[in-house]
């Protein structure tokens, strides 16, 4: 008796890789919890929110961008980030699920 399963391509695997490698950090998931209660923050704000200089919060905020997991809003001089809701809801959805628990 064969047993059925989907096989995941090595693209799909590569993108869940890049996006929980932007989440194994407690400053990330310090910014996007932060930004899951405020909505969408200016960067100015989120200096002093998240104690991080500039730099650093730069940092964060591009490799959180890179995975797709946070969206930025350009008003005049200011940046304005917020979660990506449709990025973050397919991570915690049973797409994923397929992938970690193939017979479910």
């Amino acid at each position: 008796m064969q047993q059925s399963y989907a096989i995941v391509s090595v693209e799909a695997l590569e993108m869940y890789k890049q996006k929980f490698k932007a989440l194994a950090d407690t400053k990330r998931l310090h910014l996007l919890n932060v930004l899951s209660n405020k909505g969408e923050t200016c960067v100015c704000d989120l200096t002093e929110e998240l104690e991080l200089p500039q730099s650093k919060l730069s940092y964060h905020l591009k490799v959180l961008m890179d995975a797709g997991l946070l969206m930025k809003e350009t008003r005049g001089t200011w940046s304005y980030y917020s979660i990506n809701e449709e990025e973050i809801d397919q991570l915690l959805s049973e797409q994923l699920c397929c992938v970690l628990k193939p017979s479910k």
